[in-house]
């Protein structure tokens, strides 16, 4: 059980193609008088870092981490610098970390389950990806990295709005929906977004899938596909046994893991009053119990898997066999 005097530390993972507009909107958020701090770990490619200066607010701390592109070598840096925030008196409200342009966001978010200090001491609020409205669609075919961006992300800023017209928004929303179904969008200009909807989300916890797709009760499996990148949901009204659902889960990421990208799921099990709530990257799995079922809300396992060549056949029966 979490120390209730101490309640975890929320950890934001900023991320976004080169250009986007990511420094733009961690500006706004040190910038905004929202009466909070924010310690700040900033990450450059190559071997000059952001200058102190670009990222403003004078009650912030930066931490600098120049040593290479944050997604191959500095999960090591990451949570050493964590670690030394964390040995401080708590005198920050919360951790931004603000990633390449050139970053894949998944060994940044696995930091937050592979390491047990930074672990019990910070929760991954959420990955929130800024995407430009106008060079997205171009992106996604050419560059791995901001596919994985968007596939990661718990919320997107869809900003430069202003440089298309309203039918290629459309058309790039789609392009959005098509590979991660459930992140929030927010349509934006200059990075323009009240921070409320930025920060303390508890995306990542998960009790938020159904206000992000409320169509998600409704049961069987639906997938959305945008070339070798899908997402496929299933749900089950029937209490699952635990004893079936940990190993067939814990196969699935060490078989499959490459290529799952983010699981997400809210179980129920049977003989047990709390809901389960678990969620991965790749083949990282971390879960508990969150709280107890409530008397009007249906009892029904949900799981989401985002990733490229995933058979949903196999899923599906892999997750039904898990009904007690």
């Amino acid at each position: 059980m979490p120390d209730v005097a101490s309640p975890k530390i929320p950890v934001t993972v900023l991320t976004g193609y080169l250009g986007a507009g990511k420094t733009t909107l961690l500006n706004r958020i040190l910038s905004e008088p929202h009466g909070k701090k924010y310690a700040v770990v900033v990450n450059e490619f190559g071997e000059i870092g952001i200058d102190n200066d670009l990222v403003v607010g004078a009650d912030e701390e930066v931490f600098e981490m120049n040593n290479g592109c944050i997604c191959c070598t500095v999960r090591g840096d990451l949570i050493r610098i964590i670690d030394g925030l964390l040995r401080r008196k708590n005198d920050f409200d919360g951790i931004i970390i603000e990633t390449t342009g050139l970053a894949d966001p998944a060994p940044v978010a696995q930091t937050f389950f592979v390491d047990e200090t930074v672990g019990a001491k910070t929760s991954l609020d959420a990955v929130v990806t800024v995407a430009d409205a106008k060079w997205l669609k171009d992106r996604l075919k050419d560059a791995p990295e901001a596919k994985s961006q968007i596939a990661f992300a718990d919320v997107i800023l869809l900003n430069k709005t202003d440089l298309v017209t309203e039918t290629e928004l459309k058309d790039v929303e789609m392009r959005i929906r098509a590979i991660n179904p459930f992140a929030r969008i927010h349509r934006t200009q200059r990075s323009e977004i009240a921070i409320d909807k930025v920060l303390g989300q508890g995306a990542f916890d998960l009790d938020r899938i159904q206000a992000i797709d409320p169509d998600f009760l409704e049961g069987g499996h639906r997938h959305f596909h945008d070339e070798d990148m899908r997402s496929y949901s299933f749900s089950s009204d029937k209490p699952l046994d635990p004893d079936r659902f940990f190993p067939w889960i814990q196969d699935l990421t060490q078989t499959q893991g490459p290529n799952i990208l983010r699981s997400k799921g809210i179980l129920a099990f049977k003989d047990d009053p709390e809901r389960f709530v678990f969620q991965g990257v790749h083949m990282i799995l971390d879960g508990d119990h969150q709280r107890p079922w409530r008397a009007d809300e249906p009892k029904l396992s949900r799981l989401v898997f985002i990733g490229r060549q995933l058979d949903a056949a196999a899923l599906e029966k892999g997750f039904l066999s898990c009904v007690a």
